[in-house]
C-alpha cells in the first residue's frame, strides 16, 4: 500500500497488534470477584510510565476517585489520551501526572472556560503532544478492540491537525483514492466509571458509552469504578445491557457519585459552582496549592473529598437538578 504523506508526531503506544492479540489471549479470564478499593486499584494497576485512558465524555461520567488517587500516590510520567479531556486532563494536569499526550480536546472544560494551570503545564514544553480529531482517537481505539494496526478514514485529511499527528496518508488498493491510515491505540491502562457492574466486572452504562466499550477492548488492564455494585443475577437477566463484559476487567470498586464535580447521566448533574471554584483558584499559585491540598492530597479517600464539598446535602440537591432540570 502507497504511503504518501505521514504526520510529524509520535506514536507513544505498542504498535505490534500481534503481541498485543497474545497478550489479551493470555489474560486471566476466570468469573472471579475482582472487588477491591480504589487505593489498590492504582497502586496494584497503574505504575509511572503507563499510558492512561480515561472514560466518558468532557465532564460527564468520569472516574474522579480514581484520577485523584493518581495524584495523591504521585503517580509519574504518564501517557494520557486527550479524548474530550476536560476536568480529567485538569485533574491530572494540576498533579503533573502525564509527560506526553495524543490531544484532541483538552484544557478546555467546555463553556465554563479553560483550565489556566493545564494550559501552563502544555506550554511548559515538558509533554510530548500529538494531535489528533476526536473522530480519529475514537478510531484509533476501534482498530485496537479489533485487533488490526490500523483503520482507515478521511478524517483530518488536509487539515493542520493531520500535519501535528502520527497517521499517514495513504491509497487506497480498492478505489485509488487518499485516505488516511489512523494507528491502533491500545493504552496500559483503561479507568472507566459505569452505572451499575456486579463484583466480577460486567458493566451497564445508561446514556452515552462514547468509546468506552472499545477503550476496554484496547486496554491491557481496566480499572471500573460504578456507582453501585449488583447482583450477578441482574446481570444475566438482561445481558443485552452488559456494554463492558467482565473479561476485559481487572479491578471493580464501588463508589457511589463516583463521578462528581462532573455529571452522571440519570444520577445526578455536575456541581457547576465546585468546576468554577476550580477554574478561580488557578490563577493564584498559593490558593491553587492549598485548594489541591484540602480536596486531593489530605483526604484519606474520594468520601472525605465529597463531605469537605457539601456531602450527602449536596449529593441530594444535584440529584434533584438531574431528575428535574
Amino acid at each position: 500500500m502507497e504511503e504518501l504523506k505521514t504526520g510529524r508526531g509520535e506514536i507513544f503506544t505498542e504498535m505490534d497488534s500481534d503481541s498485543m492479540r497474545n497478550y489479551f489471549r493470555n489474560k486471566n479470564k476466570k468469573l472471579v470477584s475482582k472487588e477491591t478499593t480504589v487505593k489498590e486499584a492504582v497502586s496494584q494497576y497503574i505504575g509511572n510510565g503507563d499510558y492512561i485512558a480515561i472514560g466518558g465524555f468532557g465532564g460527564v461520567r468520569i472516574p474522579t476517585s480514581v484520577l485523584h488517587e493518581i495524584v495523591r500516590q504521585g503517580k509519574k510520567d504518564l501517557g494520557f489520551s486527550g479524548h474530550v479531556a476536560t476536568h480529567d486532563c485538569q485533574i491530572l494536569a494540576a498533579g503533573k501526572c502525564f509527560n506526553r499526550c495524543d490531544a484532541a480536546y483538552i484544557v478546555g472544560l467546555e463553556a465554563r472556560g479553560l483550565s489556566k494551570h493545564a494550559r501552563k503545564v502544555f506550554q511548559s514544553g515538558d509533554i510530548k503532544v500529538t494531535e489528533w480529531s476526536n473522530a480519529a482517537l475514537s478510531w484509533r481505539f476501534k482498530a485496537a478492540a479489533m485487533g488490526v494496526p490500523f483503520l482507515p478514514a478521511r478524517t483530518m485529511l488536509g487539515t493542520d491537525t493531520f500535519e501535528y499527528s502520527a497517521g499517514k496518508e495513504i491509497l487506497c488498493p480498492f478505489t485509488g483514492n487518499k485516505l488516511l491510515a489512523l494507528p491502533a491505540l491500545h493504552p496500559d491502562v483503561a479507568v472507566i466509571h459505569v452505572n451499575r457492574a456486579d463484583v466480577y466486572g460486567n458493566c451497564q452504562i445508561d446514556g452515552i458509552i462514547v468509546a468506552d466499550d472499545d477503550i476496554a477492548k484496547a486496554s491491557k488492564r481496566v480499572i471500573i469504578t460504578t456507582e453501585k455494585i449488583i447482583d450477578n443475577e441482574e446481570i444475566r437477566n438482561d445481558p443485552g445491557k452488559t456494554i463492558i463484559p467482565f473479561w476485559l476487567v481487572d479491578a471493580v470498586i464501588e463508589v457511589p457519585f463516583g463521578s462528581y464535580p462532573g455529571n452522571m447521566p440519570g444520577e445526578y448533574f455536575s456541581d457547576e459552582e465546585h468546576l468554577l471554584e476550580w477554574l478561580s483558584v488557578e490563577n493564584d499559585e498559593e490558593r491553587f496549592v492549598e485548594f489541591l491540598e484540602k480536596n486531593i492530597y489530605s483526604c484519606k479517600n474520594f468520601n472525605e473529598y465529597l463531605m469537605k464539598n457539601g456531602g450527602i446535602e449536596k449529593m441530594r440537591k444535584l440529584r434533584r437538578l438531574e431528575k428535574f432540570i
